[in-house]
C-alpha cells in the first residue's frame, strides 16, 4: 500500500478536475468584480494567479526537486482566491508579494498539495493585511472606479465598516446581494458566491455541511450580540470563505459531524471578531484559526470504519 497526502478522493475524480471546477465556479464572481472595478480587478486577478503558477514552479524545480505540479489547478486557484480576497486597487507588487507567501510559505513549505495545514490564499491574505493595512483597507467605491484604467478617482467604507461603526452610512441589503458595494474583488457579490455554491453543489465538488453551518454559527452569533444576522451574512468576505475556503480539502474536517462543529465555529468566530477585533473583518482568521483545529477535530470525529463492527454494552 502506497500512503500518500491527502486530498483522497475515490469516486474517479482527480485533482485537477476538482480544482478546476472550483475555478469554473468563481467565474461568476469574477465576471461581477470586472464589471464593478473594470481593468484594476483584472490586472490584480492576471498578475495573482501568474505569480503563483511561477513561484510553485520555481520552488518545486529549484528548491524541493520535485516532480512538477503546475497544471493540476491548486496553484491558479490559489492565486484567483488570493486576488478575490484583496482590492482592486491594490499596487501590483503587494500581490506579488502576497502570492510568493502564499505558495512558498503557505503551501510549499510543508512539501505541497496535501500536506499543508492552513489555506495558502488566506496565508497570503492575512500577511499582507498585517504588513499593508492601509492598502488592504482602502477599497475604491464601485460608482467611481474608472472601468478602463488601473486609477480609482475614490475610495470609500465598506459594509463591515458601517457595520463595526467605524464609518457612517447606511447598509443596502440589495446592493451587497448584487455586488454594487466596496470591498475586495470577489467577495462584493453574494448573488455571484451562491451561484458558484449552487455548481459545486450539482457536481458534488462539495458538500452543504461547511458553509450553511458557517452560515447559522454567524446568524446565531449575531443575534446574541444584537446585530442584525443578515448583515452579517452578505457582509465581507462571509460568503466567499464559507463556500470557496472553509471547503478546502486538505484543511477541512473529513466526517460530517467534524464539518459541522468546524464550519459553526468559523460563522461565530466571524462575528465575535468583527465585533470585538481590531479588524471589520474576521473571516480569515477564524478559517486560519479552525484549520489549526482540523487535526483535533479529526481525532474526536473519526467517521465509522469500513467493516467496523459496534460492540453493545
Amino acid at each position: 500500500m502506497v500512503v500518500s497526502p491527502s486530498p483522497h478522493v475515490h469516486s474517479g475524480d482527480t485533482i485537477s478536475k476538482n480544482m478546476y471546477g472550483v475555478v469554473i465556479a468563481l467565474l461568476p464572481a469574477l465576471l461581477v468584480a470586472l464589471y464593478y472595478f473594470g481593468l484594476g480587478a483584472l490586472m490584480v486577478t492576471v498578475t495573482s494567479v501568474a505569480a503563483c503558477l511561477f513561484f510553485e514552479f520555481a520552488i518545486q524545480k529549484y528548491l524541493l526537486k520535485g516532480a512538477p505540479s503546475l497544471w493540476d489547478g491548486s496553484a491558479a486557484l490559489t492565486g484567483l482566491l488570493l486576488a478575490f480576497n484583496v482590492p482592486s486597487n491594490l499596487p501590483l507588487w503587494i500581490v506579488v508579494i502576497g502570492a510568493l507567501v502564499a505558495i512558498g510559505m503557505g503551501k510549499m513549505s510543508f512539501g505541497g498539495i496535501g500536506n499543508n495545514i492552513f489555506n495558502p490564499a488566506l496565508v497570503g491574505r492575512v500577511f499582507l493585511l498585517i504588513s499593508f493595512p492601509v492598502q488592504m483597507t482602502t477599497w475604491p467605491i464601485v460608482e467611481a472606479a474608472d472601468r478602463f484604467t488601473n486609477v480609482d478617482v475614490a475610495t470609500g467604507a465598506t459594509p463591515l465598516a458601517i457595520l463595526k461603526g467605524v464609518s457612517e452610512g447606511n447598509l443596502d441589503e440589495m446592493a451587497m446581494f448584487l455586488g454594487n458595494i466596496g470591498g475586495s474583488i470577489g467577495e462584493v457579490s453574494a448573488l455571484a458566491l451562491l451561484l458558484g455554491f449552487a455548481y459545486m453543489l450539482w457536481k458534488r465538488i462539495i458538500t452543504w455541511h461547511i458553509p450553511l453551518s458557517v452560515f447559522a454559527g454567524a446568524a446565531v452569533l449575531a443575534l446574541i450580540v444584537g446585530a442584525n444576522p443578515i448583515d452579517h451574512l452578505l457582509a465581507g468576505g462571509m460568503m466567499l470563505g464559507a463556500i470557496f475556503m472553509a471547503t478546502d480539502y486538505v484543511t477541512s474536517p473529513m466526517a460530517k459531524r467534524g464539518m459541522l462543529i468546524y464550519g459553526f465555529a468559523i460563522g461565530a468566530l466571524t462575528v465575535i471578531i468583527r465585533k470585538y477585533g481590531a479588524y471589520p473583518e474576521g473571516m480569515s482568521f477564524a478559517i486560519l484559526i479552525m484549520n489549526a483545529a482540523t487535526p483535533l477535530i479529526n481525532t474526536y470525529c473519526k467517521p465509522k470504519r469500513f467493516g467496523e463492527v459496534r460492540k453493545n454494552g
